[in-house]
């Protein structure tokens, strides 16, 4: 399941009709405003924001487009949209299904060969996956090949534990992450800061790169792995900006 196709994805896309975009504070956080309305999500509820670092964010996006609105290229806008739409009414929900992706982290299914990606894998993945253990008590069981492994009921509980601390916006942020990377160890990682988020996008591509370094680079690959690396670097942004 992807944990991003909670975003509206409009099927005409609007023509702009603001010409300046602000930022406030108000009803107990921040607003932002385009000619002096207050931004509302799709189903008309006020955007308010926590931190005036992520209302400059999402008003950056609104400033940013020209004679139509591509809410696709409006990451953040669309992740506040998610936070405040869906994530407060389904928030056992949304931590059951980073957990669920925790159960099947990429992280922890290593190649059996070649010896140089599961040297890269070792090298790579593995201090994320020491570093989960010994900052957050999640311990993974790796494995190697494709064949399914479950890993430790602890784990997994904490992994949902560490979800349901969050408020909205960054649990939010750690769904659309763990989608992203396909990975809940990645977007925890990002979320605490242990890995910025174009780091985090290529760990969760190693494999990929690695072929591409043998095999040459598909047009088409690469393109898209430069969009979602596009939305990695949004969510580092996202997640500095809500702690302040």
């Amino acid at each position: 399941m992807d944990l991003r196709k909670g975003f509206h994805e409009p099927v005409e896309k609007p023509k702009r009709f603001y010409k300046a975009v602000d930022v406030a504070e108000g009803d107990g956080g921040h607003l932002v405003l385009l000619d002096g309305r207050r931004l509302r999500t799709p189903k008309a509820l006020p955007m308010v924001l926590p931190t005036r670092a992520v209302a400059e964010q999402i008003a950056g996006e609104w400033a940013s487009q020209d004679q139509t609105i591509e809410m696709a290229t409006m990451h953040a806008t669309r992740l506040a949209n998610t936070a405040i739409e869906t994530i407060g009414g389904s928030r056992e929900a949304v931590a059951d299904q980073v957990a669920q992706y925790a159960g099947s982290d990429l992280l922890c299914y290593f190649a059996e060969e070649p010896a140089a990606l599961v040297a890269r894998q070792e090298a790579q993945w593995g201090p994320v996956l020491a570093r989960a253990e010994a900052e957050a008590g999640l311990r993974f069981e790796r494995c190697a090949g494709i064949i399914h492994r479950d890993q430790p009921p602890e784990t997994l509980a904490g992994v949902r534990d560490a979800a349901l601390a969050l408020d909205d916006f960054a649990l939010a942020g750690l769904a659309f992450g763990t989608s992203l990377f396909g990975s809940a160890v990645l977007a925890l990682a990002l979320h605490r800061g242990w890995l910025g988020g174009e780091e985090a996008f290529e760990l969760s591509r190693l494999d990929e790169a690695f072929q591409e370094e043998k095999w040459g680079v598909d047009s088409e690959a690469a393109e898209r792995a430069d969009r979602l690396r596009v939305e990695a670097r949004m969510l580092e942004r996202w997640f500095r900006n809500l702690a302040g």
